[in-house]
């Protein structure tokens, strides 16, 4: 069992910066099933990617790239497999990935994971996710292609990918109804 898990995660390769510079509704999709890893206290947190959501710059009226470049959302606007964290009802932090082209302020959310490697967390909301990741907004910008958060492509499991409308989202007219939530049926937290 032990040659198994070893030999599955020589296999898995993290990813590079190109993976990032594609639209936010192909990352979001094509992040599902990949692992998250956060290197905390000389651990590695391992956790499989289970649910996305897709913003996809400020034509997006639910995006914070909507409402222009601000010195909060200079991160989202600037070069993609970075990190932007930011604070929502003054309670949670949320882990996004910037995406796209410079500039474009596209953006995946990171919804939901499932741990990996006997570790056991709630990671079934963003706001979980971040908590048990122990990620805040110190983190925003930290670059995805690094050591401290990065992800490895999973290739040993295959998703089962449903699209839905993101969750949340009533205040952005037409927006709300876009199907850009991609959930892995397989393995959905939810």
């Amino acid at each position: 069992m032990k040659a198994a898990k070893r030999s599955a995660r020589s296999r898995a390769r993290k990813l590079t910066r190109s993976f990032f510079q594609r639209p936010a509704d192909e990352v979001a999709q094509a992040l599902i099933g990949k692992i998250l890893v956060r290197r905390l206290r000389g651990n590695l947190l391992r956790s499989r990617l289970s649910e996305t959501e897709a913003y996809l710059g400020p034509d997006d009226l639910a995006s914070h790239a909507s409402k222009g470049r601000t010195p909060r959302t200079e991160v989202l606007f600037g070069v993609p497999g970075r990190a932007y964290v930011y604070l929502i009802y003054g309670l949670h932090e949320m882990l996004n990935f910037v995406v796209g082209a410079t500039g474009h302020g596209q953006g995946v959310l990171i919804r939901a994971a499932v741990p990996l490697d006997d570790w056991h967390a709630d990671l079934s909301g963003p706001g979980r996710l971040t908590r048990a990741l122990e990620i805040s907004r110190t983190h925003n910008g930290l670059d995805l292609t690094g050591t401290e958060l990065y992800l490895l492509d999973n290739p040993d499991y295959q998703p089962a990918v449903q699209t839905t409308k993101r969750i949340g989202i009533d205040y952005a007219r037409h927006w709300k109804d876009a199907p850009l939530r991609f959930v892995d049926t397989n393995g959905s937290t939810r």
